[in-house]
């Protein structure tokens, strides 16, 4: 993050009237909204193979059996 940056859209904003600084709040709201979040797979690598086959295998077979069905009564 640069400190410059962030200084010299405050400074910008304070020469704006209340309803546009207000929208410039909102846009930057949605661009921090449309910001990926999570991290990247390559920095999960180091996870594989820590489940335990036998798991995943159980894991496979809860998904199958239980994710293909709908429950009427849910709804």
């Amino acid at each position: 993050m640069s400190q410059a940056v962030i200084t010299e859209v405050v400074q910008e904003m304070e020469k704006l009237p209340d309803d546009l600084q207000r929208q410039v709040l909102e846009f930057t709201k949605r661009l921090t909204a449309s910001v990926p979040r999570g991290v990247p797979g390559k920095n999960l690598l180091h996870f594989v193979g820590t489940i335990p086959a036998d798991e995943l295998q159980q894991m496979r077979q809860a998904i199958e059996q239980d994710c293909e069905q709908i429950d009427l009564n849910e709804w």
